[in-house]
């Protein structure tokens, strides 16, 4: 890209990338080009026939390089470069030289010069040049454009200014959609679906990771690195054509000094970011960041019933006991009853005493209870049946299904 013949400073923009992977038609050689000598009746055709293959293997490869024709496609992550040239086409001297390179996005004007200014020159001589390597980390979509600015003096004339604009497109080249699953145990599941969005580039996911929220750790071998890509694919790279989907889990668990914080944790809806470090076939590398990745909080509602200790599976007929953590979320100290009511056909029979009191628990304060029940059906059965009356308000509090439990006949 270059401007027009009239100035007296030229100046060209080139894009710098590598060449691509491109398929050639294979050329047939016969052997007697190289070797000036026709074959003839007494000629060893066995030696000819693998000669001829040998040219083919050495001479005729199927894949080459291709230089890049034209700006081409850039992709957000990508970091832009390009080779900058002022040349004085002139004939006379020219002085005071200003260059100056901006990158103009819809949302700022970015300097690519290396000193983030004017690269001011005293002079430049006929046919004499200079040039410069403008490089920036694309972090936008949409449309930019290359703004090149020179101004100069010719002799002791007025100062003259020449312009050029050089408009491309960055486009997206991975689209990542997430699910969030709050756990009873207060960790968070992130489900994280990555496509390739390109249509004729595979791209090599080097590393996927997670970088949590102030409140939050990721759990060791859950998503910290998924470097090691052969383990889960099944190839030396993590290659992933256009259009196809790769999905990713993290599990984040909550901080030691916040654990037990449930007011905090109510309150926290940012899980943190998704990093994503990605090459192309021919090695150019890109990163990708995601804003602040939300969840859905929770709701505890005023009292929260959680399983704390559990056998599983369990044998039938066999009595087992088990722990229930509940904790006021509410503002306010509460006094609790807690009814173990029977259903019509029950899985399991409670034990124990019935609609008894419960000490009174404070704002974010817990209390752990014991039960006992006997299951009397086998296979995958419900916990339910457990519920906790405000003896305050008259409010009651209905817990179904608060956890699964496998009895073996």
């Amino acid at each position: 890209m270059e401007n027009k013949a009239d100035q007296v400073l030229s100046i060209k923009v080139m894009r710098l990338s590598r060449p691509l992977f491109t398929q050639c038609d294979p050329h047939h050689l016969e052997f007697f080009y190289l070797t000036d000598t026709k074959p003839s009746a007494e000629t060893d055709c066995y030696s000819l026939v693998h000669a001829d293959h040998d040219l083919d293997m050495t001479l005729s490869s199927r894949h080459g390089l291709l230089l890049p024709q034209s700006f081409g496609t850039i992709y957000l992550g990508e970091t832009f470069q390009s080779y900058l040239r002022v040349q004085n086409v002139g004939s006379f001297l020219v002085s005071n030289i200003s260059i100056k390179a901006d990158l103009q996005t819809a949302a700022q004007r970015l300097p690519l010069t290396k000193k983030k200014n004017n690269v001011t020159l005293d002079q430049l001589e006929p046919q004499q040049s200079t040039d410069d390597i403008l490089s920036h980390e694309i972090t936008e979509l949409g449309t930019h454009i290359l703004v090149c600015e020179v101004s100069y003096q010719v002799g002791l004339g007025e100062v003259m200014t020449s312009s050029r604009y050089y408009k491309f497109q960055v486009l997206k080249p991975l689209d990542v959609k997430t699910k969030f699953y709050n756990a009873e145990s207060d960790d968070v599941y992130l489900e994280a679906q990555i496509q390739n969005t390109t249509l004729d580039k595979p791209l090599c996911l080097d590393k996927v990771t997670m970088e949590p929220s102030s409140l939050f750790k990721v759990q060791a071998g859950w998503g910290t690195s998924w470097s090691n890509a052969s383990q889960l694919f099944g190839g030396i790279v993590n290659i992933v054509q256009p259009g196809e989907i790769r999905q990713y889990l993290h599990c984040l668990k909550p901080k030691q000094d916040v654990r037990g914080n449930l007011r905090l944790l109510r309150g926290e809806s940012n899980i943190g970011k998704l990093d994503l470090t990605w090459r192309t076939t021919i090695g150019d590398r890109g990163r990708l960041q995601t804003s602040q990745l939300q969840r859905m909080v929770p709701n505890y509602g005023d009292v929260r019933l959680t399983i704390q200790e559990l056998p599983n599976p369990v044998k039938l007929y066999e009595a087992i006991s088990f722990v229930c953590k509940i904790t006021n979320t509410s503002e306010r100290p509460v006094e609790l009853s807690l009814v173990l009511d029977i259903r019509s056909k029950p899985a399991i029979l409670w034990t124990g005493i019935s609609n008894r009191p419960l000490e009174k628990i404070d704002p974010n304060h817990s209390v752990e209870v014991c039960l006992q029940l006997v299951p009397i059906m086998p296979g995958l059965q419900s916990l339910s049946g457990l519920k906790l009356i405000d003896l305050l308000l008259k409010r009651t509090y209905d817990y179904p299904d608060i956890a699964q439990l496998l009895v073996l006949p």
